[in-house]
């Protein structure tokens, strides 16, 4: 199993470790609901190590990731990023990923970990149609590079303290490289997957422990904490952004997850992997969408359980669930027939041989 160099930190702080995406990574420290909590309210920290990061270079780069990926990245220029994902050439979704403009002939692309090879793979298969060489143009550099995600609304005032640059009134989606707690080169950027603010750091792996030491003691103050993954996951949830493996996955569409704002079909996007299939799904109208939902008996739905109608037909299946720490009330995601997927529409989830109300709601759920 592997490690990042944050592992023995999280070690020592009393984790909680479980083996994830071949990692082993801390699910929570003090509990999730107190993790969750301190993340909405102040400073968190995440070791978020585990993604994958493979860069795209050269004259051909734009026009390969303008094929494989779903977005325009016609739209991007030096700085900022943008969130796409890659069409499997089936009608559904190899993974979903950040694409960071370097300039116009380097782009960094971070995946999600448990996908990192297929995703390379993918990316592999497709490269020499367009010039690109694995290995030099294209380059998988997930095993050297290592990222702090510190987020929360006090997040960027931490961060302010070691930062060669002003970072607190950067814009969202955008990134700098800069000297950060004296680490040379440091990719700073403000995208998130809490809806609470804060940045994302990734530095070399030599250059984690210096980052997790200096990051910490600038929060002291602030009373910046070590968050777990099971509390990246509620924060998600709360906010209505899908996870790759439960919400989205190689049998689902981008426009059926209410992805259409990330599948571009204009002149500047132009053929992309699944353009036309895409376009056909848009013409027929989607049998089933991604909804959100909140429980209205008292209930906590998980991923699998079934969703009905009010006769008990099987309308659709959850695909995230939980009880909100914010919200102090059951939530969740699913895919439904489309007939029921508008706000108000009551619905029914199966629990343990019961039938719970529920209704659908617009995300996220969690409104600051």
């Amino acid at each position: 199993m592997k490690t990042t160099p944050f592992t023995q930190f999280h070690i020592d702080l009393g984790a909680k470790m479980v083996p994830f995406a071949g990692y082993n990574m801390p699910i929570e420290y003090k509990g999730i609901n107190e993790e969750h909590l301190c993340v909405r309210n102040g400073v968190g920290v995440f070791d978020v190590s585990h993604m994958g990061e493979f860069w795209a270079k050269g004259p051909n780069a734009l026009s390969f990731l303008q094929y494989v990926t779903s977005n325009d990245l016609s739209l991007l220029s030096p700085g900022k990023v943008q969130y796409s994902c890659f069409p499997n050439g089936k009608g559904g979704i190899v993974d979903d990923l950040l694409v960071y403009c370097i300039d116009l002939e380097c782009y960094l692309l971070v995946v999600n970990a448990a996908n990192i090879q297929k995703d390379w793979d993918h990316l592999v298969a497709i490269a020499p149609q367009f010039g690109i060489i694995p290995g030099k143009d294209l380059y998988n550099a997930s095993d050297e590079i290592c990222q702090l995600a510190i987020q929360g609304p006090l997040a960027l005032q931490v961060m302010q303290k070691i930062c060669g640059e002003p970072v607190i009134d950067m814009e969202y989606y955008t990134f700098k490289k800069m000297n950060v707690a004296g680490i040379d080169q440091a990719i700073f950027s403000t995208t998130g997957y809490t809806g609470s603010g804060g940045c994302e750091v990734y530095v070399a792996n030599e250059d984690g422990a210096k980052l997790w030491r200096a990051v910490f003691e600038a929060g002291v103050e602030f009373g910046i904490c070590p968050i777990g993954l099971g509390a990246r996951d509620t924060l998600r949830l709360e906010m209505g952004f899908c996870l790759y493996g439960n919400d989205i996955d190689d049998s689902t569409s981008p426009l059926e997850a209410g992805l259409g704002w990330i599948t571009k079909f204009t002149d500047t996007k132009g053929e992309f992997i699944d353009k036309a299939v895409m376009l056909a799904l848009k013409g027929e109208g989607l049998k089933r969408k991604l909804v959100g939902f909140e429980m209205i008996d008292r209930g906590i739905p998980r991923h699998g359980y079934e969703i009905c109608n009010v006769d008990g037909q099987i309308i659709g299946t959850v695909t995230s669930g939980t009880m909100s720490p914010c919200l102090k009330n059951g939530i969740g995601m699913g895919y439904v027939l489309t007939t029921f997927s508008k706000p108000d529409t009551e619905i029914f989830i199966s629990v343990r041989g019961k039938l719970l109300r529920s209704k659908v709601v617009k995300t996220p759920f969690y409104k600051k």
